[in-house]
């Protein structure tokens, strides 16, 4: 049944998020993670102003607050731009891995 496959791969993304070497996210941090990811994907620049005006999950303030605090956990790292006033938002190695880590984790889910 699909909805099987789905719990069985929420199972397994327990297990490898609770491996990971990576500090956990709050809530906020998880969604925000989420839309740098998918801009990741498609290949978007995606700046600090840039999501603290378009992530709709909280204030500026507040939103600015997680994304240094994603910085210090290791899922982000923030890049110059030709406006120093700006910063790109990327992925660090470390997120990629644990994304690497979660997508066998859907294959592993799927295969059986």
């Amino acid at each position: 049944m699909p909805r099987d496959v789905f719990m069985k791969f929420i199972q397994l993304i327990q297990v490898v998020e609770s491996a990971s070497p990576l500090q956990a996210l709050e809530p906020i941090e998880k969604s925000l993670l989420r839309i740098i990811a998918l801009a990741n994907l498609n290949k978007e620049r995606l700046s600090v102003k840039d999501l603290m005006d378009h992530s709709g999950l909280a204030s500026p303030a507040t939103t600015h607050k997680h994304i240094h605090a994603m910085v210090e956990k290791d899922w982000i790292e923030l890049a110059p731009t030709e406006d120093a006033r700006r910063k790109q938002i990327q992925l660090t190695s470390s997120a990629l891995k644990h994304f690497d880590n979660v997508g066998r984790a859907a294959i592993k889910a799927t295969a059986r």
